[in-house]
């Protein structure tokens, strides 16, 4: 009885001192008054840009929680941690209200038009480890504030309009991997800035004719430091008030519980992110930017040892599996193959912090990765809808799980997560496995463009060769085929594909099995068109349901993408641009134009891509060659 009655008692304090430590966190924002002060913050941002696309349509001054909103990331307590509009054609200025988002980890607002200067209350964000404003149109200095963000991993404000010297106070940051300030204004002598890698290129007054300054010999410098040198572990106590005060004795066991329970909570919380090494022969902490390194015995746990029933998908570049890391958190963790062939330990660990800055709504994020002596592992978030070749003929209540919109939907999604890569993205970086397969649905259905590094990570030193082709037959670009050289076109080739696919509802590597088709889905889309029979290749699924004016366009849209010359192929940013309603006639009748009198005669036909598979100097089957990753 006695031992009943005291598990009921340690049970009734741990539920007192969780609601105690939910409520502290609830009111840990707001004023006396309750006004949330993120919400306010967030606000101000919202009121000094401008949103042509409506993306912060749903940030709401009403609202007392902004963890819902979009482009905005909370942390486990419930704070704003990450903020993230990169490439949204967001213009006007960006409000010093940010400085008020004392949590902040992650601020990512590249590839905008954004003007004004650099707002110096940034250096109020003690936590930041990731400041990324370049390719703007930001003026001025650069704040000397920057100097305190002692958390600070990567700084990226080039390709703006800064001038100015580049403030000394930088130089006490001891931990930072990256800092580019190439193609501004600056001038002055440089600080001794200790990162792994400077870029100061493009900042004439620095690196002109006329300078002292060896500005390649600077862009490309590595330093010794290790990414975690150096590094705080908060930015400093926060100072909040308590919504309502009951009395002073009552606030004082008030705060004390909470203490306790915050305590509790946070042994519990970080214990887990001390990474140990497979072999147990190191205990240091490491963590490397705003990505997290896990353990192979954390990952190992969290799928079942690697179980085969977890196993989400495999392929050229390793298997997939379903984990849950002892927070409850829902991951995908990918296992490379030929972890021998990757470069060495600093160098692969400094690409997946590079590949991990591309950062868009339509890209897979990437949380961490783990390496050890014989293991190299990426761990991304799960995604509940999985791909887009796994729900094509999927049903949900009797309909299609992807209806005529949702389509539409993922075809413009993957289109600017590819644009990204192609146009934003620095370095560019070239899928090269464009399929349904790698396109992975959200929540919200919402397409996310998969394994966009991988290629990256694993055929860097291959870059040369021109045989090993990865991909899939039925989405390979015809001279990716026939040379294995590979560029943005063969990207824009595969998503042609992908478009053929979400119309048909048919994966392009099975269609020729069908009885009644012969050859392959681009040779028989062609056909259909010529003979002005679209209706015939839409998805059976989806009966009448569509709209045939926009099946014409996007079947248009296909077509330009997937003509045999990659010249004649359009760039993924008109491809957006085609899709959204702009330019779609004119690439059209340019593109008809191009085909000459004698390509259309009977001597010579206009090529079939089976017969140039057929005829390929690479002898392959109508197989997958990579897989679902």
């Amino acid at each position: 009885m006695k031992e009943r009655m005291g598990r009921r008692d340690f049970l009734f304090w741990v539920v007192v001192l969780m609601g105690f430590a939910w409520l502290e966190s609830f009111s840990a924002t707001l004023s006396p008054s309750g006004i949330n002060y993120e919400v306010v913050a967030l606000m101000a941002i919202k009121n000094d840009l401008n949103d042509p696309n409506n993306l912060l349509e749903n940030w709401d001054i009403n609202s007392v929680d902004p963890c819902g909103w979009r482009m905005v990331t909370c942390s486990a307590d419930g704070y704003v941690s990450a903020l993230g509009l990169p490439s949204q054609s967001l213009s006007g200025t960006l409000s010093p209200g940010i400085g008020n988002l004392s949590n902040l980890q992650s601020v990512l607002l590249q590839n905008n038009a954004i003007t004004g200067p650099i707002p110096a209350d940034i250096g109020k964000l003690g936590k930041l480890q990731t400041l990324d404003l370049s390719n703007n149109h930001f003026g001025g200095g650069i704040p000397s504030s920057l100097g305190k963000l002692k958390n600070l991993n990567y700084l990226r404000l080039n390709n703006n309009s800064l001038i100015g010297p580049c403030p000394d106070s930088l130089s006490s940051i001891k931990g930072l991997t990256l800092v580019d300030l190439s193609f501004n204004n600056l001038s002055g002598s440089l600080p001794k800035i200790s990162a792994r890698t400077f870029n100061i290129l493009g900042n004439p007054l620095i690196c002109g004719p006329s300078s002292e300054t060896n500005c390649s010999a600077v862009s490309s410098e590595l330093h010794s430091f290790p990414p975690d040198a150096g590094r705080s572990q908060s930015g400093g106590p926060r100072s909040h008030r308590v919504a309502i005060a009951v009395g002073a004795i009552l606030c004082s066991v008030f705060v004390l519980i909470v203490i306790v329970g915050l305590l509790l909570w946070w042994r519990h919380r970080h214990h887990p992110q001390i990474f140990f090494d497979v072999n147990d022969q190191y205990d240091t902490e490491v963590c490397l930017g705003h990505l997290k390194r896990y353990s192979f015995k954390e990952l190992r746990t969290a799928t079942d040892h690697f179980n085969s029933k977890n196993i989400l998908g495999m392929g050229g570049f390793g298997i997939v599996y379903k984990g849950c890391l002892q927070d409850g958190t829902l991951v995908a963790v990918k296992r490379l193959k030929d972890y021998n062939e990757i470069r060495g330990e600093l160098q692969f660990q400094t690409e997946v912090e590079l590949i991990s800055l591309a950062v868009h709504r339509n890209l897979l994020r990437l949380c961490g990765f783990c390496t050890s002596e014989n293991e190299r592992l990426l761990v991304y978030p799960y995604m509940p809808n999985g791909s887009v070749a796994s729900r094509l003929r999927d049903h949900i209540h009797g309909k299609p799980a992807l209806d005529w919109s949702r389509r539409k939907r993922i075809a413009l999604g993957t289109a600017r997560g590819l644009l990204y890569l192609h146009e934003q993205c620095d370095p560019k970086i070239i899928h090269r496995d464009v399929k349904a397969a790698n396109i992975l649905l959200d929540e919200e259905f919402e397409a996310v463009v998969g394994d966009f590094g991988l290629a990256r990570l694993l055929d860097h030193h291959d870059s040369h060769v021109t045989t090993a082709v990865r991909g899939t037959v039925g989405h390979i670009a015809p001279e990716y085929l026939s040379t294995g050289q590979s560029s943005e076109k063969t990207d824009v080739f595969g998503y042609g594909i992908l478009l053929l696919e979400l119309i048909t509802g048919q994966k392009a590597l099975d269609f020729g099995r069908a009885a009644n088709q012969k050859g392959v889905m681009l040779d028989w889309v062609k056909k259909l068109h010529q003979e002005n029979k679209l209706n015939l290749m839409v998805d059976k699924d989806i009966k009448n349901n569509f709209d045939r004016v926009e099946l014409e366009e996007i079947v248009k849209v296909a077509l330009l993408c997937t003509q045999f010359h990659p010249s004649l192929r359009p760039k993924m940013s008109e491809v957006v641009r085609m899709l959204e309603g702009d330019g779609l006639n004119e690439k059209w009748e340019a593109s008809q134009k191009i085909e000459t009198p004698r390509s259309r005669s009977y001597e010579n036909p206009p090529p079939r891509y089976m017969d140039f598979i057929e005829e390929s100097s690479i002898v392959c089957e109508a197989i997958e060659l990579s897989g679902p990753r």
